[in-house]
């Protein structure tokens, strides 16, 4: 790599420095919300911010980190991710979900009371379990 390139790792780095030097690394401290979501994909370090998460879901030891293009896996259960996250920004709408609440486009209620989450970037509605419901009563 030439010059440039250098000037260019030196500022993705200074950007990285400026993203993780402030509250929400994996290491934030307690009562400040995550800013950052470090994923891995294969050998690569996904650097991921958490406003562009729609939603959190649980999976097995994992927990599946959706944006508007992609998905991605932590090694994290989302009861350890869940107090680290703003609770005014992402709801907990289900056991195994959670949603960034300026994500949500409408809530459906069905004939039995069920509710689902339409949401404005990705394709697939979100079930909302019935103690979380009432969130959505006014909506």
């Amino acid at each position: 790599a030439g010059p440039a390139a250098g000037g260019e790792d030196a500022a993705l780095v200074e950007r990285l420095r400026q993203l993780l030097g402030g509250p929400g690394t994996a290491a934030a401290p307690a009562g400040a919300p995550l800013q950052l979501i470090q994923a891995s994909v294969g050998t690569a370090v996904h650097m991921v911010p958490v406003g562009e998460v729609v939603y959190f879901e649980a999976a097995d030891k994992y927990v599946r980190v959706l944006t508007a293009e992609r998905e991605y896996l932590i090694r994290m259960s989302l009861r350890e991710l869940l107090p680290q996250l703003d609770t005014q920004r992402f709801w907990q709408v289900h056991r195994g979900t959670i949603v960034r609440a300026d994500a949500i486009a409408q809530a459906l209620r069905d004939e039995a009371g069920r509710v689902q989450l339409t949401l404005h970037q990705r394709p697939e509605r979100l079930a909302v379990s019935r103690i979380y419901a009432p969130r959505f009563k006014g909506m």
